[in-house]
Parts: structure tokens; sequence; C-alpha cells
């Protein structure tokens, strides 16, 4: 009899879960106007009919998308993007999103450039494009979903591998463990490569006073916004996280948690066996704004302030669920 009451109370549990999530979502996902919303529901109109042809004169993402399992999206202005998609196989649907308004230059020297899918707009973040560009009905047709920086330096990095051991191992969200480089430090002990003979890793120990509950981000529950990797059923719920006007992304990294069901430190984590490097080849700087300040640094200030923003909003999204369950 006891047996079965605990697991009445773990099942409501999880409902229970599962409904503040969505509630959640659902009051914190948006922050737009109503003329934003038509905007927005035109684009994702304009991108669900996208037809690039091939030589059999059908679309690639539709005709390939029962085989292809993964997509795999980059901003997309530098040489070393070339690099990082060269690493991925056939396997995967390309997206590249171009904030230099440069979308061709590749076209005639690499097949694959002509049959993926090139985004342009200038001077965005790819937390913007992704927000505009990937919805979860879009992209549902994709096991994994790759959202990744352009700096990434992929030597010992095998795409095919990776999905191998992210399956193996339960991750419903991961990144690749992060090798030092000399010029860029690791800000996260939790991202960093453990060598070795481990596939994985899913917790970690931080500076003190880091980590206030060891299965809590950043020692647990936790991958950078810099190379994360999605299921298909974790982007959907971080999509709606993801803030219009929030470009930049910062602290979405500690909230991915919420879209994982308990425990959420067993099913997030850090592939070791497939490193990458983080170049930390600045994409937002250039020259001085017309105050004299750093471009580079502007860019740091406003991510500060959008993730405080973040915290903000998420916070009050609970305050606001918990008031109306009574609680």
């Amino acid at each position: 009899m006891w047996f079965q009451l605990r697991r009445r109370f773990a099942t409501l549990q999880k409902i229970k879960l599962k409904i503040k999530m969505l509630w959640i979502l659902q009051r914190f996902g948006f922050h737009q106007t109503r003329e934003e919303q038509k905007d927005y529901h035109k684009i994702l109109l304009s991108l669900s009919q996208i037809s690039i042809p091939d030589g059999y004169g059908e679309s690639p993402v539709r005709s390939h998308r029962h085989q292809r399992n993964s997509l795999r999206s980059l901003p997309s202005p530098s040489s070393n993007s070339l690099f990082v998609i060269l690493q991925f196989s056939d396997n995967f649907t390309i997206i590249l999103f171009h904030y230099d308004g440069r979308t061709s230059e590749w076209d005639d020297e690499f097949e694959w450039s002509r049959k993926a899918i090139h985004v342009s707009v200038n001077k965005q973040t790819k937390w913007w494009y992704a927000k505009r560009f990937l919805h979860p009905d879009i992209v549902a047709p994709y096991e994994y979903i790759f959202i990744w920086d352009e700096d990434l330096g992929v030597e010992q990095f095998d795409a095919e591998e990776y999905i191998t051991l992210v399956k193996k191992h339960g991750l419903e969200v991961s990144q690749p463990g992060l090798e030092p480089h000399k010029e860029v430090g690791i800000t996260w002990q939790m991202t960093k490569q453990i060598k070795g003979n481990s596939e994985v890793h899913k917790e970690t120990t931080e500076r003190p006073g880091w980590c206030w509950d060891p299965h809590q981000p950043p020692c647990a529950a936790f991958v950078e916004i810099m190379a994360p990797v999605f299921s298909r059923n974790a982007w959907r719920c971080t999509w709606y996280m993801i803030q219009n006007d929030l470009v930049h992304g910062w602290g979405l990294d500690f909230a991915l948690q919420r879209c994982i069901e308990p425990p959420a430190h067993e099913k997030i984590g850090v592939v070791d066996a497939q490193p990458i490097v983080h170049q930390g080849i600045p994409s937002l700087s250039g020259k001085n704004s017309e105050n004299g300040k750093s471009k580079r640094l502007e860019v740091k200030q406003r991510s500060r302030r959008e993730w405080q923003m973040f915290q903000e909003r998420i916070g009050n999204a609970e305050k606001a669920y918990l008031k109306s369950i009574g609680v």
C-alpha cells in the first residue's frame, strides 16, 4: 500500500512539474508587440517554404529530412566557419547565419554551400537568429540541433561519434569538452574536458561558494551557450525561454535545466571524448563606437545587463506561478 502511494505521489509530482513549466514558458517566453508578432509569423511562414533546388529540383531540407538526423547552425562571417562545417557529415543539414551580408563566397568551391540554408541579417547575434529562424515546429524533423559559435577549433571533433556518445549517455542537452587555449581561459570548470578515458562527465567541483547544490549549475546540469547541442524536446522548451530582445543569451545556460525532466543533472553533460577549442576570435568588436568606447566592451556590458534582466524575468514568472496556485 505504501509503495503504491509513493508511486502515485511521484506521478503527480511529474504532472505538476510539466504543468508548471508549460505555464511559466507561456508566460515567460514572449515579449513582443502585436506588430512584432505579425512580422515574426511572416518570417516563420517564409522559412517553412524555403526551397533550395538540388540536382533533381528538390529541396535538400525536405528531400533529406528523414535521412538527416541533425541540424547544424552557426553565425558565419569567418573562414574558420568553413573548417568547422567540414567536420560535419552529410547527415547534417547546415544553416549559416551571416551577420556581414556575404552569403555566396563558397558556392563555387563547395557543393554543401549551395545546398545549405543561408540567412543574412546584418549585425545580429546567434540567439537573435535562433529565436526567429529555428522555431521548434520548423526543426522538428531533426533529432539534434547544434547551435554553435563560429570561433571553435574542431580538429579532434567527429560529429557522428559525438551523437553516438550523446545517445549512449542519455544527454538531452550537451556540449563538447573544452580544451585549454593559450589566449582564452575557461570560465566554468564544468565545461573543461576531462582527459584520459572519460567519455562524458555530468558534474564537477567549482570554486568555493559558486554552487549551493552539487547537482545545480554551474557544478552540474550546465553547459555554456557557446556550443550547445539540444535534443528535439529540449530545444522546444529552450526556444520559448529565449527572449526576443535579449540577443546575447547570457543566463540561458543556467536555466536550461528547467527544460529537462528531473533529475536534470543526469541528462545534461559534457562530452570529453569529442573536444573542441574556443579560439576567442572577437566577432563583434572592430573599431570604437562614436562615443569612444570599445565596441567589445559595450557588447560585454550589454550582455551583463541582459543576464540580469533574464534572471528577473524568469524569477518573476516563477513567483507569479506560485501565487496562481496559492503557494
